[in-house]
């Protein structure tokens, strides 16, 4: 079995970190729609990356590092962002598809690149993978909301 190294401490809190922004992006998005179906999407994301955060912190701890619970302030300035294309488009809701389809493919980007890692415990490989598979289906799913709107 490989070693937990600082490096892959580093690399898992910079994907908690963007985790976190994912889960308070989501969280925006819901806010700023009043389409049902999309409310409902955007909140089980929420929830979904809360989730994930969860997974990533313990995962993190079990191996004695410290996990950074904070968002990112690129983050920061995406979920204002997001607020000012709602606040100033015709069509926020598509605006929001798009920009959730934007962070999603760059997500998969960041667990890839993760994964790569080889020296990953088996317990983080296997955390990673399935969120990211999560991450990828849902990232189909988006494409139809925006195909369908």
């Amino acid at each position: 079995m490989s070693t937990y190294t600082e490096t892959i401490s580093k690399k898992l809190n910079a994907l908690l970190e963007k985790t976190k922004d994912a889960e308070k992006g989501f969280k925006t998005a819901a806010e700023n729609t009043n389409n049902t179906y999309l409310k409902q999407y955007f909140e089980r994301k929420s929830k979904e990356r809360y989730h994930f955060g969860y997974e990533l912190n313990n995962e993190i701890r079990s191996f004695g590092e410290r996990a950074d619970n904070s968002g990112s302030i690129t983050g920061v300035a995406h979920r204002t962002w997001m607020d000012i294309k709602a606040l100033f488009s015709l069509d926020n809701d598509e605006s929001m598809l798009e920009e959730s389809i934007r962070g999603e493919r760059a997500a998969v980007q960041e667990y890839k690149d993760v994964l790569n890692e080889t020296s990953l415990p088996i317990s983080t490989h296997t955390i990673l993978l399935k969120q990211q598979d999560a991450i990828e289906s849902d990232l189909r799913t988006i494409k139809n909301l925006e195909d369908l709107h």
